[in-house]
């Protein structure tokens, strides 16, 4: 008969959102939510790993909130790079930013048409488009699926962005071209992820609550939502819990590791603050 702390030891089997304060690594988040579980569970479970789902860097923190300043250029498209290049944006103005915006997102629209590998001449595809349910099959590079302004403020703006198989670099990246297409420039000085699936930045755990009892309800949440999502039907094929990092897989009551024992979860894009998702 299973003692009550192997029964504890079981209920972590789970995934559960964090939020990640920015300019904190994601590997000191992940030490110190294993380290806070291993303190309740006791040292006969030290096999115990917390993997990480989806990580930005220390600067980061789906849905996002990207944050730009334009007249600059740096050379990894941040404002933590080398500047080199200023520019004027005295011309800039709003409705030419959101030309600019519209014409990334049409662009966009048609790479996900046919990365998703849909015939677009059916009524199914319509409706999977009005309901904005295409997603790419297989590999796609990245894909914006939702882009508009939030605040305009020059030199500073900020963008809310969906995509989907985004990185970084990519967010960046784009704030950068963005600027070219304006004849200008801009740097990126903040990415903030906002939503990843099920998850939104309410669910994430702050750090006064990376305990074991505020985890458990966590995980124990998160099951409950992708029931939910799944008899609705309306959530993604998403990744597997064996897309975890080799080093830092979960192990299920048996204490197997996902590879051993895969079990598919509902998740889209998990929340930062930067946010990082266990």
């Amino acid at each position: 008969m299973a003692t009550k702390a192997v029964r504890l030891f079981r209920k972590f089997n789970g995934l559960f959102a964090v939020y990640k304060p920015q300019g904190v690594h994601w590997k000191l988040v992940r030490d110190t939510v294993e380290t806070n579980i291993l303190k309740v569970t006791g040292p006969q479970f030290q096999r115990l790993k917390v993997g990480v789902g989806r990580r930005l860097d220390a600067f980061s923190s789906g849905e996002y909130t990207v944050e730009g300043e334009f007249g600059k250029a740096s050379d990894n498209f941040s404002n933590t790079g080398r500047i080199v290049e200023r520019t004027t944006y005295g011309h800039i103005t709003l409705d030419k930013l959101e030309r600019v915006l519209a014409a990334i997102q049409g662009a966009n629209q048609k790479a996900l048409n046919m990365y998703s590998k849909v015939d677009m001449s059916t009524q199914e595809a319509y409706e999977l488009a009005v309901k904005g349910l295409l997603y790419p099959e297989g590999q796609s590079p990245p894909i914006v699926t939702g882009l508009k302004c939030q605040e305009f403020n020059p030199p500073h703006f900020t963008l809310a962005l969906e995509c989907v198989n985004e990185t970084q670099k990519y967010m960046c990246k784009l704030v950068h071209e963005i600027g070219l297409e304006l004849r200008s420039s801009a740097v990126c000085t903040k990415v903030r992820r906002t939503r990843d699936g099920p998850f939104r930045v309410e669910d994430a755990l702050t750090h006064n609550h990376w305990n074991a009892d505020n985890i458990l309800q966590a995980i124990a949440h998160f099951r409950k939502t992708t029931r939910k999502l799944k008899k609705s039907n309306n959530c993604r094929k998403s990744p597997t819990q064996s897309n975890l990092p080799t080093d830092h897989k979960e192990q299920d009551e048996d204490g197997k590791t996902d590879d051993e024992n895969e079990e598919d979860v509902c998740n889209q894009e998990f929340v930062d603050e930067e946010k990082a998702n266990y």
